[in-house]
């Protein structure tokens, strides 16, 4: 009987989107919760940041060596065993280095933020004459100043830079999702 009252919900249009709505809403607490422990412990945040890091580069390894002998040509086969190989050299010293790891990704973290903010400075003077090209180049020196933040604060900003910077995300990318899911099952319900 209680498979019957399952299935009931999926039955209608709005049984199943109220359902999904409902998930969707639950993974934005997730997202919620995990951002706030990220920004309150960002050293721990880190060290779990560069453990994923390195299990994904283990498992892509493992991909490219399963690519390498899919039949293709001898260059095909050589760049996927050596891109493997630098896969999971680069995943193994993230898994065995828990206190270097988190200092590693800061620093090239530092590089992208950096790298991110010449680009949005250029793209300023690429689109000055466009609408709204003043919120190109702010986003663009706050990027640089962050960036920099990091770079001249490294390794100090290890303690706090990836965990902080990943929570501020998580936090954000769940209350957008938290609003986004309340905002649909708001409008399933005036339909019903």
């Amino acid at each position: 009987m209680a498979t019957a009252d399952s299935m009931e919900g999926l039955r209608s249009p709005s049984g199943l989107a109220k359902k999904i709505t409902g998930w969707y809403i639950a993974a934005a607490v997730l997202f919620i919760l995990l951002g706030i422990f990220a920004i309150v412990e960002p050293q721990i945040a880190a060290i779990g940041i560069t453990l994923l890091v390195g299990w994904i580069l283990v498992v892509g390894a493992v991909f490219h060596f399963i690519a390498a002998f899919k039949g293709a040509g001898a260059k095909q086969v050589i760049f996927q065993i050596v891109i493997g190989i630098l896969y999971l050299i680069g995943g193994l010293y993230f898994i065995t280095h828990t206190v270097m790891g988190p200092a590693t990704l800061t620093l090239i973290l530092a590089g992208i933020i950096l790298a991110e903010g010449v680009i949005e400075v250029i793209a300023y003077f690429r689109m000055r004459r466009e609408g709204a090209s003043g919120w190109l180049i702010l986003n663009g020196i706050i990027t640089l100043l962050l960036g920099a933040l990091i770079w001249f604060h490294w390794p100090a900003s290890t303690d706090w830079a990836i965990g902080t910077l990943v929570g501020v995300n998580l936090l954000m990318t769940g209350i957008s999702r938290l609003m986004f899911g309340v905002a649909a099952r708001k409008l399933v319900a005036s339909r019903v």
